[in-house]
């Protein structure tokens, strides 16, 4: 299996067995080694008391493209540490897009950049996070062949 199918196998196995993404509809639309695209609607149970988009969802898919990004080598990796800088709010009906992309990975340590957009291009946040690998993998040699 090419290293990007099994980046994308990985994602979806992930995605399968967390509650967050379905329960969010976050969508994965593309995974790579060292990179991930999710979207997310913006729904009204996900405002805060302004009416846009509470802080914590947009972190939410962010985090959701690190995690398939820092995971795409079918390596169990974690996040080690996590920063958001909001530049602009999201409203219901916007369609949020983080695409995440790996910076610099030495040894078991990784940086990450997230950037976090509008289906319209729309800066909303950057978030950037460490990863670090733990061990083991997500897919099983059995499921790769």
């Amino acid at each position: 299996m090419k290293a990007n199918d099994l980046a994308r196998r990985v994602a979806e196995t992930m995605r399968a067995a967390e509650g967050m993404g379905p329960a969010w509809d976050i969508v994965l639309e593309e995974a790579r080694v060292g990179y991930a695209r999710v979207r997310m609607a913006i729904r009204p149970d996900m405002l805060n008391g302004f009416g846009t988009a509470h802080g914590g969802m947009t972190f939410a898919v962010a985090d959701t493209a690190f995690a398939y990004a820092c995971n795409s080598r079918n390596e169990k990796t974690i996040g080690q540490q996590a920063s958001m800088i909001f530049l602009g709010p999201a409203y219901e009906g916007d369609t949020l897009v983080a695409e995440a992309r790996e910076d610099a990975r030495v040894g078991r340590s990784a940086a990450y950049t997230v950037d976090v957009r509008t289906t319209n291009g729309r800066v909303i946040a950057i978030f950037q996070g460490q990863s670090r690998v733990i061990g083991g993998a997500i897919v099983s040699i059995e499921e790769i062949d």
